[in-house]
């Protein structure tokens, strides 16, 4: 699955957005910057279908199927839109998500979820409160949770202070299970990770390239035409 943002401007003059082009793809991590406050919410609604441009377009392999767009991509922690709010305990919203996701909610599964995500020392903990790359990875972990979810947007991550090679990573796990992931990030963030970034995107494609000929040889092999057998020249 890949997503294409081309040339998408919103607002008058690009005001809430200037013109910007990027896409993102299954198995692969997309680092975008983007400055101001508010416009890596805008762009995180652009490239998950939930608003539409004033310019450019937005596809999924190919098509402008919104509706589609929207089933499989989930928006992490953007401020105003899906940041929860900062005085909720960790373990209110993961019993949320759970139930978002529709999976049992009870104290039993919510419990079991915060240790399957290794956060049950924080179960108690206001989220606000939480090292911004524990709770980066766990609201991104909890939206990859609900059915049909594809491709995950983290918005500006970098607003909460810490390395961005740490939340680097979070995305990179995420994009090794397959997922399509965007990163919304400052200037400063997205060229820090520009070399890293490049690395992973080299390797993957290899990856890629490296399984295309394994299959080509498997069917190869399989559709091969055997030797005929020599005639017994008696």
């Amino acid at each position: 699955m890949k997503i294409i943002l081309n040339h998408v401007v919103k607002g008058e003059n690009g005001e809430n957005l200037p013109e910007t082009s990027c896409s993102f793809e299954s198995g692969g991590v997309t680092v975008v910057a983007v400055e101001t406050a508010q416009r890596p919410t805008v762009l995180s609604l652009l490239a998950t279908g939930r608003m539409a441009p004033d310019e450019g377009t937005v596809t999924i392999d190919g098509s402008d199927d919104a509706a589609r767009l929207r089933a499989v991509t989930a928006i992490v922690d953007a401020p105003d839109v899906s940041e929860p709010v900062g005085d909720l305990r960790l373990r209110a919203i993961v019993q949320e998500e759970l139930m978002f996701a529709g999976r049992p909610s009870n104290r039993n599964a919510t419990a079991a979820a915060l240790d399957e995500l290794g956060v049950t020392e924080y179960a108690g903990w206001e989220v606000q409160n939480m090292p911004t790359v524990v709770r980066l990875r766990m609201l991104a972990e909890l939206a990859a949770l609900r059915p049909g979810i594809e491709a995950l947007v983290l918005t500006a991550p970098d607003r909460r202070g810490s390395d961005p090679l740490e939340w680097w990573d979070v995305a990179a796990d995420l994009a090794r299970r397959g997922l399509a992931v965007l990163v919304i990030a400052s200037p400063a963030s997205a060229a820090l990770l520009a070399e890293v970034g490049a690395r992973f995107e080299a390797d993957r494609l290899a990856e890629v390239e490296r399984r295309e000929a394994d299959l080509l040889a498997h069917l190869l092999a399989e559709n091969s035409i055997p030797e005929p057998s020599p005639k017994d020249p008696s």
